[in-house]
């Protein structure tokens, strides 16, 4: 069937507008980036102003052995990884899977447990800020005693914990307690993706593995879980890129600074910081950007695979 001249425009427009929309806001940012990382840009000048480095590598270098901040972030991002995949994600898929049974007041709990994933990380930052306060915090108030002036500021404590504790979470104070509130909207964030994966099982699955004499554990981690492999890749995927693209919650806490590095924080405070170094935020950018591809690269090729077989 040939198609009409109203039906060409259509497609035609179909096509080419979101392919200028994610040019314009995606690949053309991107690209830019990339450029810019190469060059000593501070954003003064018009485009004449930029010159390529030399050695074009200089600020990849200079981030490498000379950015005292560089290493710190991307330790506390692996640990925000860690946390997020080892704590966080397990709890969520065991909240899913103590809804699936379908409990009494199950709708309300789920909807409990989902209203963080609601709200912007920014609004948690602010939520937690209150519960974290030292002189009128919940923490503060239950442990403590800030009328006297003994008070508990977790958010501004950036030592380590001394002990058996700093040898297990060799991490700053605060940044463990930001996590306690980035893992409080993530777990529900995984709830909903493994809920949606549960109710999709064959349920013969589980009546074959009942009638065998396989216990609720056994038949959970041998029949259930490995039928989840689709939202077992979607979930790790997503794990990966909250814990590399986090950046919201801290810079509201105390901009990313006194013991809440992150690579992400990094790249604003050059880009849009006093010292306005774009050419230098461009590169911390791009090292975020690589990292970043790794795991869609897989997700994309996985999906891929399956579709062929």
């Amino acid at each position: 069937m040939r198609l009409g001249l109203g039906d060409r425009i259509a497609l035609t427009l179909m096509v080419l507008v979101p392919m200028l929309v994610v040019g314009t806001f995606i690949w053309f940012p991107t690209f830019s980036s990339i450029y810019l990382s190469l060059t000593n840009w501070d954003g003064i000048g018009g485009v004449s102003t930029i010159h390529i480095l030399n050695p074009w590598y200089q600020n990849y270098d200079q981030i490498a052995h000379i950015y005292p901040p560089f290493y710190p972030a991307i330790e506390h991002n692996v640990f925000w990884l860690l946390f997020l995949f080892l704590l966080a994600t397990p709890f969520g898929l065991f909240l899913a899977y103590a809804l699936d049974k379908e409990l009494r007041f199950g709708a309300f709990y789920q909807s409990v447990f989902f209203l963080p994933v609601v709200l912007s990380l920014a609004v948690i930052g602010f939520i937690w800020e209150i519960i974290y306060s030292p002189s009128q915090g919940l923490i503060s108030n239950l442990f403590a005693d800030p009328q006297h002036g003994h008070v508990i500021d977790l958010l501004g404590n950036s030592s380590r914990p001394h002990g058996l504790l700093g040898h297990i979470l060799p991490l700053p104070v605060n940044l463990m307690a930001v996590l306690v509130a980035v893992g409080w909207r993530h777990a529900g964030y995984i709830m909903i993706l493994y809920l949606a994966g549960l109710k999709s099982v064959d349920p013969s699955l589980r009546e074959a593995a009942a009638i065998d004499g396989a216990g609720e554990w056994h038949a959970f981690r041998t029949v259930v879980f490995p039928a989840l492999k689709p939202i077992n890749i979607v979930v790790i995927v997503i794990t990966v890129i909250e814990a590399l693209r986090a950046f919201d919650i801290v810079y509201i806490i105390n901009q990313g600074r006194n013991g809440l590095e992150l690579l992400s924080v990094l790249v604003t405070q050059n880009i849009i910081g006093e010292a306005s170094r774009i050419g230098y935020g461009s590169a911390l950018g791009t090292i975020l950007l690589l990292v970043s591809l790794v795991p869609i690269i897989i997700f994309v090729w996985n999906n891929f695979r399956e579709r062929q077989l």
